[in-house]
């Protein structure tokens, strides 16, 4: 309550887990934060799988009334997949990969780049 009363948003890291969604929702966090590096280590193009725990942990977040957001090993390569499965996440986070792949396509286009993939879904 003391959170909410100055303001501040409380976001909770989970696994996509719904027990931690739940738990999340428990203690009137405002969203949670999908830890998607599972996700990424385990991505291909060809198998989706690995996406249906996180759709589930954040539908349950969304019909609990919590704001999704992800994060965690997120690229040029996996970030469309993950969009498309869930449409519904508010923010994602990238830095390291967004930094590394600029080394290679310069920030501008990098981050041109990850425009064109949030804008497409």
């Amino acid at each position: 309550q003391e959170f909410r009363k100055n303001e501040i948003r409380v976001s909770i890291f989970v696994d996509a887990d719904v027990k931690m969604v739940e738990a999340a929702a428990n203690v009137q966090a405002d969203r949670i934060e999908l830890y998607t590096g599972t996700f990424a280590h385990q991505f291909t193009k060809n198998d989706f799988k690995i996406l249906e725990p996180y759709y589930e942990a954040a539908r349950c977040a969304k019909e609990l009334g919590l704001k999704i957001n992800a994060g965690h090993n997120l690229n040029l390569q996996n970030l469309s997949a993950l969009l498309k499965k869930i449409p519904f996440i508010a923010e994602v986070s990238i830095g390291h990969a967004l930094i590394c792949e600029a080394i290679y396509y310069g920030l501008e286009n990098t981050i041109q780049m990850y425009q064109n993939i949030i804008g497409s879904v």
